[in-house]
């Protein structure tokens, strides 16, 4: 190959304009190949769509668009299996394929560009990219749940102390507390899958912002890539990002959802604690005290919380000063957005594949599932006996504190303590006071009584069996 033709290839598609090319370090400041050439799947998707749009509209023959067709599979297959060779003047993804595909058909590959301009070429391959991805985490959000449902079935029966301002509150059931965060996860679910339908508008056709200017019929397309409706504007179409900051909200709060769950198995393995032995293939240990094990997994899905986090404030203080239409701020959407699904989908797969071999110390959790913490329980056996609420409140509130002072349990309470305080009840009465009685009590729509976690185990199996 000459220089000249050298020169020529490595061109820009746009430099017609110019009397002189791009400098070296304008040009490795703009370029976003390194990370949009992920999209390669959903823009030659969307080429594919856009060639049979073109011949529909005649502006292609039926050879020129089976020619454009043929090359774009050939690119797909290079992409696929690693052997295209992208040129340091290649700017973007889209532009990389076109070169390649015009190297491959011949001028012919020019007539692609037709209609269509990188603005709404970008918004598209992002939409394709975003059902893809809302998809993929979704199925991810799918395997945890199932994780933390059979967890909850194998530890049906084990008590935990429920904690509040972390500090022991009343018994529960562990299943019913992991199941907890089953119901947080079934929330992300549907906020993904929000965020999926309202990027399901196909932009193509929008042109750079003012429509295209040739008779390109938007549904059929739309038909051809799944899109349930066209955007209603050219304007918004081209300049929209809603869609990939709202991903990144239900990401944010999916994450942070993974990090309470991560913080409580972190304090649960502390020798303070002591409710969980963490398994040798989810832990690491220290360079320098050969007694430790620690919690290394679970502190990072906590910790890579924080990126999620700032990928969301990342993309809307790229958005917060933007006028219509497109600015090339916009190419700044996508490092956070690719790295927070990547991170979130990975602590998903992470604690999926952990959770199952968390081994709960029942003894332990039942131990500290006792003593004080029935001390609402003991004010409901009042209420029964006619005493007003906020009554028995203070006179097992004078119980408690006669127990600290004393050392003993509120089950030990004797006749004349009682006497003094609650001749309501007996020390028979009071003896009948356990961790499994008071949990068996809070039998209301969604408690933690046997036979509600029950019902909400026999729910999350059948949800998970669709």
């Amino acid at each position: 190959m000459t220089r000249r033709r050298a020169r020529a290839r490595a061109a820009k598609a746009w430099a017609g304009r110019f009397a002189t090319p791009t400098a070296p370090a304008a040009e490795a400041f703009t370029t976003s190949l390194p990370f949009d050439r992920r999209f390669y799947p959903h823009d030659i998707a969307g080429s594919v769509a856009h060639t049979r749009a073109l011949v529909r509209a005649r502006l292609l023959t039926g050879r020129e668009g089976t020619r454009l067709e043929r090359g774009l599979v050939r690119v797909r297959r290079e992409l696929d299996a690693g052997r295209f060779r992208f040129l340091p003047s290649d700017e973007d993804i889209h532009m990389a394929i076109e070169r390649r595909l015009t190297e491959l058909v011949g001028p012919v590959g020019g007539k692609l560009h037709t209609g269509r301009s990188r603005n709404d070429q970008v918004a598209l391959d992002l939409r394709l990219w975003l059902r893809a991805e809302c998809d993929t985490l979704d199925a991810a959000l799918a395997r945890l749940q199932q994780a933390l449902t059979a967890l909850a079935r194998r530890y049906r029966d084990a008590l935990l102390p429920g904690y509040t301002h972390l500090q022991r509150a009343q018994p529960i059931l562990l299943a019913h507390h992991l199941l907890a965060y089953r119901e947080m996860l079934a929330r992300d679910r549907t906020r993904l899958r929000d965020c999926r339908a309202r990027a399901d508008e196909l932009p193509l056709g929008a042109g750079a912002l003012a429509g295209a200017g040739f008779p390109l019929d938007r549904r059929f397309v739309a038909r051809q890539l799944g899109f349930a409706r066209v955007t209603a504007n050219s304007v918004d179409a081209v300049a929209d990002r809603d869609a990939a900051a709202e991903f990144l909200a239900a990401a944010a709060i999916c994450a942070v959802h993974l990090s309470r769950l991560a913080e409580e198995l972190v304090l649960w393995a502390t020798e303070e604690f002591g409710f969980i032995e963490l398994p040798d293939g989810f832990a690491t240990g220290s360079s320098m005290m050969p007694q430790k094990k620690n919690p290394d997994v679970a502190e990072l899905v906590r910790g890579k919380t924080g990126r999620v986090m700032g990928a969301l404030v990342a993309l809307l203080t790229t958005l917060k000063g933007l006028p219509l239409a497109y600015n090339k701020d916009l190419q700044e959407d996508k490092p956070p957005l690719f790295d927070a699904a990547d991170t979130l989908r990975q602590s998903l797969d992470v604690l999926a594949a952990m959770l199952p071999h968390l081994r709960f110390d029942t003894g332990r959790m039942a131990a500290a599932a006792d003593g004080l913490l029935l001390a609402t329980d003991l004010a409901d056996l009042l209420v029964e006996r006619g005493v007003p609420f906020r009554r028995a409140h203070a006179i097992v509130g004078k119980l408690v504190r006669h127990c600290l002072a004393t050392g003993t349990s509120l089950r030990e309470l004797d006749a004349t303590v009682l006497g003094k305080h609650a001749p309501q009840l007996t020390p028979a009465l009071v003896r009948r006071l356990t961790p499994a009685r008071s949990v068996a009590r809070r039998r209301v729509l969604g408690g933690t009584a046997p036979r509600e976690v029950a019902r909400q185990l026999a729910r999350a199996t059948r949800e998970e069996a669709r």
